[in-house]
């Protein structure tokens, strides 16, 4: 019999997780009669964070009004464990591309402000531990809206309050309390994200992850210089230099304003998530055969860390060989296979329009996963 875990993310666009899922199920099941397939929902702390939370931990989802990325008003939901008084968000819901359409994308006017107003809610809840799942900004602000809406000013060379946007960086001189600040003294932050690009430079938030989010050559520039002018700030006020820490880039910033402002620790997302699976303990007594893990685009963001790289550190625990399945494969297969991947399959027909592939990702998944099978059994 063969044995194989999926542990698939989301393919952006086309298909969640457990979309995914059901597709290679099926693919699977037409090439190999006698199989036995287990799944497990993980997150690398973007986008379907709270979904795998609240698949393995007793939460209250909770939900309240607050702010999109451009300050409109909305309404977001974080979950809450009473008995351990955590809080998990994701910040994709309050501050992520997915409330923005393509036009309004504008990386320089876009804060996370109002996933600090979640964060400050869940505090004055009782929350004595907050995770944030980092991953699907819209941002590119360091996390001062964040430390904005808990407290923090960030003031131009005339003492007056700055927006907490991201275009307003390159102007902070100062940093200061308000009075009112949030009290934080007993709580704990955990910044969950999978990957490791410093917080400004060539690898850094805003050359990496700038243009998806809508910004021009021009703004991704300003914004790096944005960021630098942060990190001098903090180092200025309070003697902290973390720009430089792997994963301190994590959505526009985010993760390194969690560190200075809330000394955040930093977490592997896809650890955090397997481990509350107990995956380890599943593979452990099921001895699979493959591990099949994949999402909708393998690019040079993969090597900086996401949902693969976790699933990778499984399979070579274990020793049990991986099989990646992306829609666009945009890196040669030669660099994926040294990262130990047994095969990547590819399942984006090149004759037809990204439409149509996007539309069509559940029946190309399936299929692909059928002839890949068939021609190893």
């Amino acid at each position: 019999m063969l044995r194989i875990l999926l542990i698939p993310d989301k393919f952006k666009g086309s298909l969640t997780a457990e979309e995914a899922v059901e597709a290679m199920q099926k693919g699977i099941q037409k090439a190999v009669s006698d199989c036995e397939l287990h799944t497990v929902l993980a997150s690398d702390g973007g986008d379907g964070f709270l979904h795998a939370i609240s698949k393995h931990v007793a939460c209250e989802a909770i939900t309240i009004a607050t702010v999109d990325p451009l300050g409109r008003a909305c309404e977001a939901t974080y979950l809450f464990d009473h008995s351990s008084r955590r809080a998990y968000i994701e910040l994709a819901k309050a501050s992520g591309l997915e409330l923005l359409t393509t036009d309004e994308r504008n990386v320089m006017n876009t804060s996370t402000y109002g996933t600090g107003l979640l964060v400050k809610h869940a505090v004055e809840k009782g929350a004595l531990a907050v995770y944030l799942g980092l991953g699907g900004s819209a941002t590119n602000d360091g996390g001062i809206g964040i430390a904005n809406a808990l407290g923090y000013e960030f003031l131009n060379e005339c003492g007056e309050p700055l927006q907490p946007i991201g275009g307003n960086l390159t102007h902070i001189k100062s940093i200061q309390k308000k009075a009112d600040v949030t009290n934080l003294e007993q709580v704990s932050f955990f910044a969950i994200n999978d990957v490791d690009n410093p917080l400004f430079g060539k690898q850094g938030a805003a050359y990496i992850y700038g243009k998806q989010k809508g910004a021009t050559a021009v703004e991704i520039a300003t914004l790096d210089k944005g960021l630098m002018q942060l990190s001098k700030i903090v180092k200025k006020h309070y003697a902290k230099d973390m720009a430089a820490i792997p994963g301190a880039g994590a959505a526009g910033g985010t993760a390194y304003g969690l560190k200075v402002f809330f000394d955040a620790e930093f977490v592997s997302g896809v650890d955090f998530v397997l481990k509350l699976t107990k995956v380890d303990n599943l593979v452990a007594r099921k001895k699979f055969d493959y591990i099949i893990t994949g999402e909708g685009k393998f690019d040079n963001q993969t090597l900086h860390g996401k949902l693969i790289k976790g699933v990778l550190a499984l399979g070579k625990r274990h020793q049990i060989p991986v099989i990646a399945v992306c829609g666009q494969l945009e890196i040669d297969k030669q660099t994926l296979k040294t990262l130990g991947l047994d095969a990547v399959i590819a399942i984006k027909d090149p004759s037809k329009s990204l439409a149509y592939n996007m539309s069509n990702a559940s029946h190309l998944l399936e299929q692909h996963l059928t002839t890949f099978f068939q021609n190893r059994y």
